[in-house]
């Protein structure tokens, strides 16, 4: 009985954690949107600060609550957009503070003149309001410091009592200075560092497992390769499925009888040694030993060309090729899987959409010719997402210092082009390196059609976080590509 309990328990617990980490998962991909991102900013630190200047008022008698209205407006105009015309900590805390003095200068104009009296009927001049305004609006212009909030504070100021109008502009300009220090450290230490920090794309995908399989199998090696040099860490793994467990075993020993391919710099190269061997075998001994050289030497290439570690292991086929394919992932520690393209009936072969629907990382890439460098590439983008901070992560690594990466949207004939442009700004400006961005009125596949053979990679996304009738009523682009003239590559993030 104690066992059997254990084991449900263990069993709940499991079950627990991995509910946790999709959950975790799902997050960290939504927050990874620019648009989410700001806004649970803006929903979690506009009330920690007012909270703050709150308790400082309660404590301060001489912190005036009036000063709330604007400061809570100012602060969400710089936490909702960092990048804007308003988002200046220098602008933010001037305009308030000359807003407030404004408000004072009016009042004090108007108690000279003698017309303090209420003309409103709410204790306020309108000759002191109608000055205030034109104050704050002349002086902000003129400053170049325009701040909407700074009406607010000129208006507030002429219900503050004409002795304590220091206090008012004092409080104003030292509570406003601590929300723009706030901000000011968020945006340098979080918000443009939000790649490195927030996107798991620039901090993983450096261990990258390929399945030799296909025509153009150690074109989809050398591109694993060159995505995983981009990190000290990164290392490549191919990965070699055989039919039975005796021909695996046999190619593992011959593989484990060589010298470390990672390492290997002299003396014969691994298909000299196999056609050494084929001389002395049998046909299944011969194939083996013909399958175990030619991984090395691909391997030994890799090592040597891209300067990556570069391993081979072997699996057997138990008759699931993406649970193979996923088993020996996990059992190396792969983070990344680089799959040579494969079709059917016009569509990816079904083990490709098996490990579209893992937690692992998938890259699909359909050679054109064998190319086994990438300097120039495209990525056409539908939106802000993670799947779409991959791809230029992974644009920039192939690109390196001498290529470049163009990112691209289609609007069609009637999109908002002004919309598409904000929306290319927050996709690439967490990103360093050559990068250009273009929108385009003509529809996705004409502009592919038209651009793509300018490029030696194109990278576009396996849209799995699109509704099932979204993608019944137009089908993912990568399902509607056809023959393009260069390299394709689809990527899914697990």
């Amino acid at each position: 009985m104690r066992d059997r309990l254990w084991d449900r328990w263990t069993s709940f617990a499991r079950r627990v954690r991995r509910f946790e980490r999709r959950e975790l998962r799902e997050f960290r991909a939504w927050v990874e949107r620019t648009s989410n991102l700001v806004r649970l900013s803006a929903l979690v630190f506009v009330p920690l600060l007012v909270a703050t200047v709150t308790y400082l008022s309660n404590t301060l008698e001489t912190l005036s609550f009036l000063l709330f209205p604007p400061l809570a407006s100012g602060t969400y105009t710089l936490f909702s957009n960092p990048r804007g015309k308003y988002a200046s900590p220098v602008r933010f805390v001037t305009g308030l503070t000359v807003g407030a003095g404004c408000g004072w200068g009016a009042l004090w104009l108007a108690t000279a003149v003698g017309i303090v009296a209420p003309a409103t009927g709410n204790g306020v001049s309108v000759v002191a309001a109608a000055v205030a305004v034109f104050l704050a609006g002349a002086i902000t212009w003129a400053s170049d410091v325009e701040e909407p909030a700074a009406y607010s504070t000129a208006l507030l100021g002429l219900l503050v009592p004409l002795d304590t109008q220091l206090a008012f502009v004092t409080s104003v300009g030292l509570t406003s200075t601590l929300v723009a220090v706030v901000f000011w450290i968020w945006r340098t230490e979080f918000y443009e560092k939000r790649a490195t920090i927030l996107y798991q794309s620039t901090s993983g995908d450096d261990h990258v497992l390929v399945p030799m399989r296909g025509d153009h199998a150690h074109a989809t090696a050398m591109l694993g390769a060159r995505l995983a040099a981009a990190h000290d860490a990164g290392k490549v793994v191919l990965l070699d499925v055989v039919a039975d467990e005796a021909a695996a075993a046999a190619e593992r020993a011959l593989l484990d009888s060589h010298d470390d391919v990672t390492l290997a710099t002299d003396g014969p190269n691994s298909d000299e040694r196999a056609s050494a061997a084929g001389d002395t075998e049998s046909g299944p001994e011969r194939a083996v030993a013909e399958t175990a050289g030619t991984l090395e030497a691909r391997a030994a290439e890799i090592a040597s060309v891209v300067d990556v570690p570069c391993e081979v292991v072997v699996a057997v086929d138990r008759g699931d090729a993406a649970a193979t394919i996923l088993q020996a992932a996990r059992a190396t520690g792969c983070d990344l899987l680089a799959v040579p393209y494969r079709g059917r009936g016009g569509s990816l072969a079904p083990f490709v959409r098996d490990l579209f629907a893992s937690e692992i990382d998938v890259l699909v890439h359909r050679s054109n010719d064998g190319r086994t460098d990438w300097r120039r590439t495209m990525v056409p983008v539908r939106e802000t997402s993670h799947v779409a901070h991959s791809m230029v992560e992974f644009s920039l690594r192939l690109a390196r210092d001498a290529g470049s990466v163009s990112v691209c949207h289609c609007v069609g004939p009637s999109g908002n082009l002004r919309r598409a442009e904000e929306m290319l700004a927050d996709l690439v400006e967490p990103f360093r390196g050559p990068i250009e961005t273009r929108i385009s009125r003509s529809p996705i596949l004409e502009f592919l059609g038209e651009n793509a053979h300018h490029y030696d990679l194109v990278f576009v996304g396996a849209s799995r976080d699109r509704s099932a009738a979204s993608r019944f009523v137009s089908p993912p682009t990568f399902e509607r590509l056809g023959d393009l003239d260069t390299d394709v590559a689809i990527v899914d993030r697990g």
